[in-house]
């Protein structure tokens, strides 16, 4: 039970690494916000928390808005009275593969607004919270994007670099508040978020990876769980791949 007594918060908990994530969570002891711009996705997710024998609240929010990023943080408090853990995963794919020159304004506004703003968006609420209680740990979802170029995908991946150094930033910022803040760096996960990519790629994807298959969601989840327990005391400021070998090829 590395979260008995704590307070989660997952965003992007609909689907994929974050509803693996806010269910792993709820089974290691924590009260769980299951929050998404997918109401019904947030909703499901809570629900099997419920019916597992946790406590979930499900919160609708778009993580790109600051007000609705309070209100989802303000809901947490109003709920269960603190804010112990938080995993800033809500993220979006580019619609398509295109070089940098050819990406459409519009489309680099979007993919950064919902990979790199969000998670600035959640921090600068999620932190306040935590101080007023004591400390925390605060996981950011990067990816392997956020530690090497991959070809025609430049708003993502410059998102991603972002997201690594927002969260070395916060981590310097915070330590001294008791909040600890670090990042994951998932391979390539069979997820909805994922699965176009990998299926117009798989043989290559597949070629670079030393261990030569596909993440699961639920081997990202163990590793942001960990992160965010008291066993990880001493990593503050870490960007952890979990790639299968990936960026080591």
């Amino acid at each position: 039970m590395m979260l008995a007594g704590k307070v989660a918060l997952v965003t992007g908990a609909a689907s994929g690494i974050g509803r693996a994530t806010a269910l792993l969570m709820a089974a290691e002891g924590a009260q769980v916000v299951a929050a998404d711009i997918d109401a019904q996705g947030a909703a499901a997710t809570a629900g099997v928390i419920a019916q597992q024998g946790g406590e979930a609240l499900a919160v609708t929010a778009d993580v790109t808005d600051d007000a609705q990023v309070a209100a989802m943080v303000a809901a947490t408090l109003a709920r269960f009275g603190r804010l112990d853990c938080a995993f800033n995963n809500a993220g979006v794919a580019p619609r398509e593969a295109a070089p940098l020159a050819a990406i459409d304004p519009a489309e680099w506004q979007r993919v950064i607004a919902a990979n790199l703003t969000s998670v600035f968006l959640c921090l600068r609420h999620e932190i306040p919270a935590m101080i007023a209680d004591g400390g925390g740990a605060i996981v950011n979802t990067a990816s392997i994007a956020g530690r090497i170029g991959l070809a025609q995908a430049g708003a993502y991946v410059a998102a991603k670099h972002g997201v690594i150094g927002l969260t070395r930033n916060a981590a310097l910022d915070h330590a001294k508040d008791g909040i600890r803040v670090n990042a994951v760096c998932p391979g390539f996960v069979d997820t909805p978020l994922a699965s176009r990519g990998i299926e117009r790629r798989r043989a290559a994807i597949l070629a670079r990876v030393p261990m030569a298959r596909i993440g699961e969601p639920a081997e990202i989840a163990q590793l942001v769980v960990w992160l965010c327990s008291d066993r990880a005391s001493f990593v503050n400021g870490a960007d952890v791949a979990a790639d299968g070998g990936h960026v080591a090829n």
